[in-house]
C-alpha cells in the first residue's frame, strides 16, 4: 500500500513540469484604417475595420508569421517570445501601422490593437 502512495505522489509532482512551458505566446487585438474617409465629422467614428488585411510579423529581417484580420478588423497570431515589426502589405497605407513595433512576452497572448493609416488627407 505504502508503495501505491509514493507512485501517485510521484506522478503528481512530475505532472506540473510536464506541462511547463506550453502556454501560447503572440498577440491579438483589432485594426482600424485610419481616416476612414476625407472628410471626419465632429460626433461619428473616422475609423473602420481593417477587414482582409493581411499582417505581417518580421523579426531580423524574415517574416515569422503573417495573419489576415476577420471581417470585423480582428486578428490573433502565436508568435515567440521578442520584438517584432508589422507591415501590412498590399495596402495602400499613408506612414504605415501603428504601432510599427510591438512586443511578445513569453506565455501570453497580449491585446494590441493596430492602425493603418491611409494616407487620406
Amino acid at each position: 500500500m505504502l508503495r501505491l502512495g509514493l507512485a501517485f505522489v510521484s506522478l503528481g509532482l512530475l505532472l506540473p513540469a510536464a506541462g511547463a512551458g506550453t502556454t501560447a505566446s503572440g498577440l491579438r487585438g483589432h485594426v482600424t484604417l485610419s481616416p476612414a474617409g476625407p472628410v471626419c465629422i465632429e460626433g461619428e467614428a473616422c475609423t473602420k475595420p481593417a477587414r482582409g488585411v493581411l499582417l505581417t510579423f518580421r523579426r531580423d529581417g524574415r517574416v515569422r508569421a503573417s495573419v489576415r484580420t476577420t471581417q470585423d478588423g480582428t486578428y490573433r497570431v502565436l508568435l515567440r517570445p521578442g520584438r517584432y515589426a508589422v507591415f501590412a502589405p498590399g495596402v495602400r497605407i499613408g506612414t504605415g501601422v501603428a504601432p510599427p513595433t510591438v512586443r511578445v512576452l513569453a506565455d501570453r497572448i497580449a491585446r494590441v490593437d493596430l492602425e493603418i493609416d491611409t494616407g487620406i488627407q
